[in-house]
């Protein structure tokens, strides 16, 4: 059903992580979905029904027509075997070639639990014999984005060129009222200001104008030196 499968922890990490590749790969055709984790909440200005409208704004803007939420409880993510039960379930529903997940090193204790969870439910969803709903299925591929709490500089297996979509992913972003309104004062830039200056980084790094960074634990495959910039 899916080609891509972007799993989050909260509303918003996939849009700051790789909104410029969502929007990249849906205009090349690809079938993509989200998959939030958690609804986020409980947060300082937010509420359910607000961030269940941002996301809904996020999305349109994004042109995600699949994306749906586990109902994992924000702020005490854990690795349990029920949430590796649902999770698989759902990747067994959706069959992606490729998994997107957050990078496997972060403050946030959500994120790294959410990293160990959707690669223990990507083995899970390939058993046979198995008390899950669907037919085994093993997605081929799994990748990082960045969407860190930790202020690293990242060692990326690949960087995709979003020179195109950078725009789309900070409109998306922008959707967010309650978790990035607050605008840039006379000490810091605005989150969604450091945003466009990490991307405009990894552009400078490629030699385009726009990328995001990706991490593999496995060699990536090319079919043609073409593919390289």
């Amino acid at each position: 059903m899916l080609d891509v499968l972007v799993i989050a922890p909260h509303p918003d990490d996939a849009e700051i992580g790789m909104g410029g590749s969502i929007a990249l790969s849906l205009a090349e055709g690809h079938r993509v979905g989200i998959l939030d984790l958690t609804d986020g909440e409980p947060t300082p200005k937010g509420s359910r029904e607000l961030r269940r409208h941002e996301t809904e704004a996020a999305s349109h803007v994004l042109g995600i027509s699949w994306r749906r939420c586990l109902g994992l409880p924000n702020r005490s993510l854990e690795h349990t075997l029920d949430a590796r039960w649902s999770l698989a379930a759902v990747m067994r529903e959706v069959r992606p070639r490729t998994i997107f997940v957050p990078y496997w090193e972060d403050a946030h204790p959500d994120h790294v639990a959410a990293t160990a969870l959707v690669e223990a439910a990507r083995f899970w969803a390939k058993l046979t014999k198995a008390d899950m709903p669907g037919d085994p299925h093993w997605a081929e591929h799994i990748y990082y984005y960045f969407s860190v709490h930790l202020r690293v500089h990242e060692r990326p297996s690949f960087v995709l060129d979003i020179s195109m979509h950078l725009e789309t992913k900070l409109r998306a972003l922008e959707c967010f009222e309650s978790q990035f309104g607050q605008g840039a004062t006379g000490e810091r830039p605005s989150i969604i200001d450091e945003l466009r200056t990490r991307a405009r980084y990894w552009g400078w790094a490629i030699g385009t104008t726009y990328g995001e960074p990706f991490a593999s634990r496995e060699p990536v495959g090319l079919t043609s030196l073409r593919a390289l910039i």
